[in-house]
């Protein structure tokens, strides 16, 4: 025993087992040391948490910096309305009324100009209408007696308020005038309720009524004045954006569907790019071009967009922009297909196929730089006779495509009777016509979209005779141009 060294407290104890060896036992850590542990586990995912929802907020900010200069004008409106209540004599022409103004800025500020002015008109048109009519109603019930008054009060309220509840199912009603009910409503209970216990009714409308009317006053300068947001031009560029996306998006679908997988040589299964799942935001932006086009008929002129623009002629064009994109919702589906078609079918159809997609993308580019610049492009005729033209190619190959099958089908057959007599086993089974499936839809789809996008070219054309694009001169290029439409033409023609 005395020989035995002696281990330190801060190794643990050492203990005898029955095989006669022996272990070291290191002692539990502490509660205090487990709890610093999980402080310092918490501090560090915290951080973590923090920086990574500051990186998203910076981006936010820094892809497009008006959404931080519009907090930047909700603060500096709310500001200025503010000192309605802090400087005293503004406070004593006022009084406690002027928190009307400041809720005012809080509940008609909007990211738009259309947005703005849309809540702006109707919490006017409500709060005047509705006081209005709440004093006249409260002076008939005041002259009927003190009995019969919260009766006529009562009933009043009723009826307005579900005649005005109802009136918001109506289509019209709902899409231009939904917030004005609601403020009507509210309007027109505060004052009728309030004037019951209210000896002078009549000022304390008016006091609200001006405080009103100044909070929509700021508002309306400030999201004017600073660095404005307009519906209309935000419609303009959504429409003409959907399209170059929808040109890159069926490029992409075509370029994976037979470049990307041709390039394939490990057999993987080939997965579809970002870029051919731009036809995403064009299905989806329905609702957002419906409201900029709601909201734009409350602007007024401003650039090159008059007063009654026909808005409603871009949400056709954005109709007709989703009528294609639907199409190629369902060629970005053919990506996906489990039936493989054989590469000598798919090699077939492969360059008529690219030229279309192509040809097609040039069009729906064309068309979105019509509208971006509000210009008649002067090359769109001859892209159209280009992309019919494909179209011909394409359903020239297509209808080829059965004899192909049929010698791909005899040809596999020669080399698996080569491989029997050379006593080989297995080979490759001959392609069916389920096999070329996905394929003849995606030539079909691609037949299919170019003649939607025909519709497109006519509803852009409508909008630009509407809204009067400007021409652009010919020149040399342009006149050039023109001699190639003509020569496409006579071809097509022969």
């Amino acid at each position: 025993m005395g020989s035995e060294k002696e281990v330190p407290a801060s190794l643990g104890w050492r203990v005898t087992v029955p095989e006669g060896s022996s272990a070291t036992a290191e002692p539990v850590a502490g509660w205090n040391c487990r709890t610093r542990r999980r402080l310092v586990e918490f501090g560090v995912g915290t951080l973590a948490k923090v920086s990574t929802f500051g990186k998203k907020v910076w981006k936010i900010g820094a892809d497009d910096p008006r959404k931080a200069i519009h907090g930047v004008k909700v603060g500096v409106a709310l500001t200025l309305v503010s000192l309605f209540y802090y400087a005293r004599p503004l406070y004593n022409g006022f009084g406690s009324s002027a928190m009307w103004a400041v809720m005012t800025v809080v509940v008609i500020f909007e990211y738009t100009v259309g947005g703005c002015l849309y809540k702006a008109i109707n919490r006017a048109i409500a709060t005047l209408s509705a006081g209005a009519l709440a004093v006249g109603i409260d002076w008939v019930a005041t002259k009927s007696g003190q009995k019969v008054e919260p009766l006529i009060l009562s009933a009043s309220v009723f009826l307005l308020a579900a005649a005005a509840t109802f009136s918001r199912f109506i289509p019209t009603v709902k899409a231009r005038f939904d917030y004005g009910v609601t403020i009507f409503i509210l309007t027109f209970s505060l004052v009728a309720v309030s004037g019951y216990r209210v000896d002078e009714l009549v000022d304390l409308a008016i006091q609200r009524v001006s405080t009103i009317a100044i909070g929509i006053g700021i508002t309306i300068s400030v999201c004017v004045l600073v660095s404005p947001v307009w519906s209309g031009q935000e419609l303009h560029l959504l429409i003409s954006n959907n399209m170059a996306k929808l040109a890159d998006s069926l490029e992409g679908c075509v370029e994976d569907y037979f470049v990307t997988a041709d390039n394939n040589t490990n057999g993987e299964e080939c997965s579809s790019s970002p870029r051919s799942k731009a036809y995403e935001s064009v299905i989806n932006s329905k609702a957002l071009e419906d409201s900029h086009a709601n909201l734009a008929r409350w602007e007024p002129m401003h650039g090159r967009f008059g007063f009654r623009h026909p808005w409603k002629q871009y949400l056709k064009v954005g109709s007709s922009t989703r009528h294609c994109a639907y199409c190629v919702e369902s060629l970005h589906a053919c990506l996906n297909s489990k039936t493989k078609a054989p590469e000598s079918l798919k090699k077939h159809l492969r360059d008529a196929c690219v030229k279309l997609s192509s040809d097609s993308s040039k069009v729906l580019r064309e068309l979105s730089s019509s509208i971006s610049m509000m210009k008649r492009s002067p090359r769109i005729n001859l892209f159209v006779e280009e992309m019919k033209l494909a179209v011909q190619e394409l359903q020239l190959a297509f209808s080829s495509l059965p004899d192909q099958l049929l010698l791909t089908q005899a040809t596999q057959s020669k080399d698996e009777e080569h491989k029997s007599n050379d006593c080989s086993t297995g080979g490759a089974a001959a392609p069916s016509l389920l096999d070329i499936v996905p394929l003849m839809t995606m030539a079909s789809l691609l037949i299919e979209i170019s003649s939607r996008i025909e519709g497109v070219v006519d509803a852009v054309g409508i909008l630009a005779n509407v809204t009067c694009f400007r021409s652009i001169g010919i020149d040399k290029s342009s006149s050039k141009v023109q001699d190639e439409g003509q020569e496409m033409k006579a071809l097509q023609q022969v």
